[in-house]
């Protein structure tokens, strides 16, 4: 009985830690609607624990220098119609591996953008790519996930944007 005891007590230990630790994370669903840089626009992403880091969708962008250092311009929309143009310095180009065996792999620019889901705003690195055959223009990853949430791939849209950074 002692042994069954403590067995019991033994697990109940192991899990508090774990317990403790999920507490203090947001629960979100595979969709949610987030904004983007200083709540200028909202969207709704894709929450992607596969993806290490975020990707934005836009179709045209220019590459250009500003000050000696390369820059970005693009504009995104939202499904209301609501369009945000971003000008951002590329902080890097990251090389993409495509999961289409005709394409091998595809370079991105990579800006640092703001988002905001629930009550946490980062800024994380962020691919710029065409994502028009894609459901969703934004796909969040790891990089913006890890520390402050649980996906419960049963819910859509359960947190909306509370950052206030205006």
């Amino acid at each position: 009985m002692y042994l069954q005891i403590m067995c019991v007590v033994t697990a109940c230990l192991l899990c508090l830690p774990g317990a403790l630790f999920a507490k203090d994370k947001q629960i979100i669903g595979w969709i949610e609607t987030v904004r983007l840089t200083h709540n200028m626009l909202s969207i709704d992403a894709k929450i992607d624990t596969g993806a290490r880091h975020s990707s934005l969708h836009t179709e045209n962008y220019q590459l250009f220098e500003k000050n000696n250092e390369p820059w970005i311009r693009f504009k995104i929309s939202n499904k209301a119609g609501k369009s945000l143009s971003i000008e951002k310095p590329v902080i890097r180009t990251a090389k993409i591996k495509s999961k289409r065996k005709k394409v091998k792999s595809q370079e991105r620019p990579v800006i640092m953008l703001g988002i905001c889901i629930g009550s946490v705003y980062k800024e994380i690195e962020t691919n710029i790519v065409d994502r028009s055959h894609f459901n969703y223009k934004l796909l969040i990853g790891r990089s913006f996930l890890k520390e402050d949430f649980l996906i419960d791939t049963s819910l859509k849209y359960s947190l909306p944007p509370t950052c206030n950074l205006e």
